[in-house]
């Protein structure tokens, strides 16, 4: 048998984040549409001050909310990514590197974006 020489590929790395935001979007993207669109606003299970600018806020000057809130916005960013690349491939539309760089460029940007504005705000 011939040896084989495997090539360097960055694929597992958008994989992982794909798969990390599949994972928080299946888990955890109903609760949040659940709480933030039905719950509070009808006062359904929680007060509805409970999502008021000074709790939310307070909620985003911590380091652990921080955390959180970074995580949903960066993975669902990377998951959305990856999906509409292959998406593009699964209808037909072949853009190779353009289409590439589009869609991950645009989660690298919202992820800065996220990170700039949580840390703009301060702790």
């Amino acid at each position: 048998m011939k040896p084989t020489t495997l090539k360097r590929s960055n694929a597992p790395i958008f994989w992982a984040l794909f798969g990390a935001g599949g994972m928080l979007s299946a888990l955890l993207g109903p609760m949040l549409v659940f709480i933030t669109g039905i719950a509070v606003p009808l006062g359904v299970v929680l007060p509805p001050d409970t999502m008021s600018y000074p709790h939310m806020l307070a909620f985003a000057k911590n380091f652990i909310g921080k955390g959180f809130i970074f995580a949903i916005i960066a993975l669902f960013l990377w998951h959305a990514a990856h999906r509409i690349f292959h998406s593009l491939h699964d209808i037909g539309i072949h853009a190779g590197t353009g289409a590439k760089l589009l869609c991950y460029g645009t989660a690298m940007v919202g992820t800065l974006i996220a990170a700039y504005a949580l840390l703009a705000i301060g702790f």
